[in-house]
């Protein structure tokens, strides 16, 4: 069912979604599609690290594309986390770096990616647990 569907369906039953705003309207499943696209999380760590030319991004990210860093330099800049500074120079030199949002970001990321290290081996041992009570092969 769509999100309209059942925004209108909750309405006329007068009931409140349980979404974490009250309803699928408050932009944080936006943020959230930006934050879990395949690329968007390596180009904010990466950038983390410091200062960035484009080719050096582009290096330093294993498999992404030009087309695809550019769409992610583009769409993290049009956020406010990325900001690029082009250099009136013959070839043009390009830069980008965080901004205030984009290093609160890191910061969270770097967070996640502690919890994830310090859980690792809990959530091998609940998966493993589970897919044997469940008679699961663990692929999936």
């Amino acid at each position: 069912m769509s999100v309209t569907n059942t925004a209108v369906t909750a309405q006329v039953a007068g009931t409140i979604p349980d979404g974490p705003c009250g309803d699928d309207d408050c932009g944080i499943r936006d943020v959230l599609d930006r934050l879990g696209d395949r690329w968007t999380v390596l180009v904010i760590v990466e950038l983390s690290k410091g200062v960035r030319r484009f080719r050096e991004l582009e290096r330093a990210i294993p498999g992404i594309s030009q087309r695809m860093l550019t769409l992610t330099t583009k769409r993290l800049c049009r956020d406010g986390m990325v900001e690029r500074i082009a250099y009136p120079t013959i070839p043009p030199q390009v830069e980008y770096r965080l901004t205030e949002t984009g290093r609160s970001l890191a910061a969270a990321i770097g967070a996640l990616a502690d919890w994830s290290r310090n859980h690792k081996e809990v959530i091998a041992s609940a998966r493993q647990r589970w897919d044997v009570e469940h008679g699961v092969d663990g692929t999936e």
